[in-house]
């Protein structure tokens, strides 16, 4: 009993209910650092992982009950994945969960009723990868491989890392039910090192900082939270949700943590995995740090900013120079919201240096070699974002008016350069993934929403807009505006096969905002 008290009352004696955020102190736990998965064999001369996905518990915070969460190799988040570009690897992911999923499943979603409740596939996000091994979501597998889908190919699956060095992630996407399996845990840093950073003097080793920012929302006794139902409720219990926004924001597994830092320059690869929440950063004194990569790798030249939005499964890499700030406790904010949610986690720099800061904020990163052209696309899609009603009164979040298994639309020829617009009619933004390329976005331009509903004709009402100076990078998702045509650009290369494009609010995704892509070779003449 004696322990219970420790987690529900905290050294002033004030009581700690984790489903009412007020009572919780923050800046109490130290950020957690992911540990680094390490190869268990070299098979064919490249490493070999064993990666098991488990049900563990978890504190989320020093003052809480342990939560019953899922993990890879039974971590929150799942361990990170280190290799060198070009370098291939072997990884076989295991479902060793239970057989009872943690969370509400919708049955009235597309297999939901019909596969086992515990299903899982492993996604790496933005990576250059064989479609048998990219994780599609019908390639999903139970525990043991007990049961598979459709579209399962294989045990162990093949990364190339055949890109840039970038910071990826990878996470669960089984049809249906990735919300839920990702918001239970499934997610993890993929990073992969590339030569030329050697030369740019960066921050690394212990100043080279992971931080992966999720909200949770949890009940009294420190359980996960997920909503049942809607507001109003559907007339169908448990029902999907249109969106899920939780009330606390855990960094690397800790609501509200502290980062103890020294008076030097660090470098942080920031990843929002949360499933429908955006985050706007912002340092509390609006101090200027310099952003260095987007999601597909660096920039041409690093960013000063003061402000930096984030979808869900967007990337950014920033450096932060804490030198002149010894003594001082920083925090970094959420713009987007006030209150607890506006608060992220703080930065206090009362660290001894431990040794000169030799490392640089470079005036430039890279030469980006490979300029796409609009002018010289070889095809240009128009594709619509939009919503229905479903028979329960419920939104249905569709691409093009298209639901997951209708026949494939998009499909993208090996050596083409393609311009994707998307024609977002809905009054919310979706963050739009592709998989297995990285993009350039080339301009925002509004439009007479009016008419084109009336007709379907594009009336542009403004000019283009050039994309933010922060996302004019390598990109793989793409903040989609309402009541505008965002418009990227991307060439296929290689790995013709069966993959899928996608909002990456989970919400939507499930239901059903998805659609598959098959990328063929280009015919002979």
């Amino acid at each position: 009993m004696g322990s219970e008290k420790m987690y529900t009352k905290h050294k002033i004696g004030k009581k700690v209910d984790p489903s009412n955020p007020d009572t919780v102190p923050k800046f109490v736990d130290e950020l957690p650092i992911p540990s680094v998965a390490k190869p268990r064999e070299v098979v064919k001369g490249s490493p070999y992982y064993e990666i098991a996905m488990k049900q563990i518990q978890h504190q989320y915070h020093s003052f809480f009950p342990l939560t019953t969460v899922w993990g890879y190799d039974g971590l929150q988040p799942g361990p990170t994945i280190k290799v060198r570009k070009n370098e291939k690897i072997y990884v076989r992911w295991k479902n060793k969960l239970p057989r009872k999923h943690l969370l509400p499943i919708d049955r009235t979603l597309h297999e939901s009723a019909g596969p086992p409740d515990v299903r899982t596939v492993v996604h790496l996000h933005g990576a250059n990868v064989a479609w048998e091994s990219d994780g599609h979501p019908e390639a999903w597998f139970s525990r043991d491989f007990a049961e598979t889908g459709s579209t399962f190919k294989r045990q162990v699956y093949e990364y190339t890392n055949r890109q840039m060095g970038a910071t990826l992630w990878y996470h669960d996407h089984a049809i249906g039910i990735t919300r839920l399996n990702v918001y239970a845990g499934l997610a993890g840093f993929y990073l992969i090192e590339d030569p030329v950073e050697k030369h740019l003097k960066l921050p690394r080793g212990d100043y080279d900082i992971p931080l992966m920012i999720q909200d949770r929302s949890f009940r009294s006794d420190g359980s996960l939270q997920y909503p049942e139902n809607t507001t109003p409720p559907a007339p169908v219990n448990p029902s999907v949700q249109p969106f899920f926004a939780g009330n606390t924001i855990a960094v690397n597994g800790k609501i509200w943590p502290k980062l103890t830092v020294e008076p030097r320059k660090y470098r942080f690869r920031i990843l929002n995995a949360s499933n429908t929440t955006a985050y706007t950063l912002r340092l509390g004194d609006e101090r200027v740090f310099y952003q260095i990569a987007t999601d597909g790798g660096l920039m041409e030249r690093p960013v000063e900013l003061t402000d930096l939005p984030l979808e869900p499964a967007e990337r950014s890499e920033l450096i932060i120079d804490f030198s002149k700030h010894k003594g001082k406790k920083m925090i970094l904010q959420n713009t987007n919201d006030d209150g607890n949610m506006g608060v992220i986690m703080r930065f206090d720099v009362l660290l001894p240096l431990k040794g000169m800061d030799s490392s640089e904020i470079p005036r430039k990163l890279i030469s980006d070699e490979e300029i796409l052209d609009e002018k010289q696309a070889d095809k240009t899609r128009l594709l619509k974002l939009d919503a229905i009603e479903d028979e329960y009164k419920r939104p249905v979040l569709l691409l093009d008016d298209r639901m997951w298994h209708d026949p494939v639309t998009e499909k993208p020829v090996i050596g083409d350069t393609e311009v994707w617009k998307f024609v977002n009619v809905t009054n919310f933004a979706h963050p739009m993934h592709v998989h297995l390329i990285q993009f350039k976005i080339l301009h925002r331009t509004p439009f007479d929403l009016e008419r084109f509903n009336q007709d379907g004709h594009i009336q542009y009402t403004g000019p283009p807009i050039k994309p933010e100076i922060h996302e004019r990078g390598w990109k793989d998702t793409v903040k989609a505006e309402p009541g505008m045509v965002t418009s990227v650009i991307m060439k296929f290369t290689e790995n013709p096969g069966e993959y899928v494009w996608h909002c990456h609010i989970l919400e939507h995704e499930d239901y059903d905002m998805m659609r598959p892509m098959r990328v063929v070779e280009k015919e002979k003449s």
